[in-house]
């Protein structure tokens, strides 16, 4: 990586199927390649460039303007950015927020991730949104094109990778309640590349959350006697995560209850015999809708995703019902097992960045535990 220059430096994006932007380099200077997907979003993109889900994943940002307000040390969903890469059409380069602690520049700089910007990105869209989710490779320290068409041929399909390893945490950590908020409940969530306003959502409610590396045993997760099982998101394919699957299988018949969110929604539905497939586009943005089939009201949502679960597969599951769905072109948004505490669903209630609508499930969660713990 070189330092940026004051002057702006030429950038290339190139696409697998041989489409390419050319505009110029934001943040770090170099070579980067990963799936390229869009957010929706309008705002957090501190919080989304900080979401472990995205690691490997080069990211379109639809609005115009990245970087105006800057970052903030409070706004952050991990100890560094995750994204591969950064597509944005206008990028700026200093922080107009009073209270910001640095400029995106420097931020993406610092994390040496590499970015492109001046390009048309409503074109983008629309071809990813025609042809599909896709590899892609961004150049902006003068690598001839010729060598990074073959690099862009090496880099593996999303499809079949299992990335959670690469962004658990190395070893287990408690997040304890704020003073003053009565601690009652205990949390082990299995880290699969948490965010960190999940346990402090968890926390908020008076839970002890302590935070398990996915390698960790069940043995050990239940030893430690927690009241309840949280299954974090994370990035890469659900189906490459047979371990885990098993893991899952095993939490469930503990009898806890548990709750799942995004790779923990969807290893959580492996383990009940359902399927994941990979989604043409994806689904990442915090307008999202979802209607809830319980309670018969619509949510919007924060989401982040590149693979589901199957809706066919949900015909033989007899122990497991669908009760959200997203109401964009129906896939399965959320599940629940029949007569037991453990429900999950596709999106982030914990809505960082995001709407709060749907951060009642939390609520549920802790009512389950409390049944469990003081039964009526």
């Amino acid at each position: 990586m070189v330092k940026l220059r004051d002057q702006k430096i030429p950038a290339l994006l190139i696409l697998a199927d041989g489409t390419r932007f050319e505009g110029h380099a934001a943040g770090g200077v170099g070579v980067t390649t990963g799936e390229i997907a869009f957010n929706t979003g309008m705002y957090g993109y501190q919080e989304i460039f900080t979401d472990p889900s995205y690691h490997k994943q080069i990211l379109v940002m639809t609005t115009a303007h990245v970087g105006n307000y800057g970052v903030h040390d409070a706004e952050v969903e991990s100890g560094q950015v995750r994204i591969a890469g950064l597509v944005t059409k206008n990028y700026s380069t200093i922080a107009s927020r009073v209270g910001s602690s640095s400029t995106l520049e420097d931020y993406m700089k610092r994390d040496e991730v590499v970015g492109i910007c001046d390009i048309d990105t409503r074109a983008l869209v629309r071809h990813i949104r025609q042809s599909g989710a896709m590899n892609a490779i961004i150049c902006s320290d003068g690598t001839e094109e010729e060598v990074l068409v073959k690099m862009l041929k090496d880099v593996p399909s999303m499809e079949g990778m299992q990335l959670s390893s690469e962004v658990t945490a190395e070893e287990a950590y408690d997040l304890r309640p704020a003073e003053g908020i009565e601690q009652n409940l205990r949390v082990a969530l299995l880290d699969l590349g948490v965010k960190r306003s999940i346990a402090q959502c968890l926390a908020d409610r008076g839970c002890l959350v302590r935070v398990f590396p996915m390698q960790t045993s069940v043995e050990e997760m239940l030893a430690w006697s927690p009241d309840g099982i949280m299954l974090s998101n994370g990035p890469g394919d659900p189906g490459a995560m047979l371990e885990t699957v098993e893991k899952v299988k095993a939490l469930v018949e503990s009898d806890k209850p548990i709750f799942g969110i995004c790779l923990g929604h969807q290893i959580l539905a492996l383990s009940q015999g359902l399927q994941t497939i990979k989604m043409f586009n994806g689904h990442r943005g915090v307008n999202h809708p979802v209607k809830n089939l319980i309670s018969g009201k619509a949510e919007i949502t924060s989401q982040n995703h590149g693979f589901v679960v199957d809706q066919d597969s949900l015909a033989s599951a007899v122990d497991v019902e669908l009760t959200h769905v997203h109401l964009n072109d129906d896939t399965v948004a959320g599940l629940a097992l029949k007569g037991r505490p453990v429900f999950s669903v596709q999106y982030h209630p914990e809505a960082s960045a995001g709407p709060h609508d749907s951060r009642y499930l939390f609520d549920q969660f802790v009512e389950n535990m409390e049944r469990v713990v003081v039964p009526a």
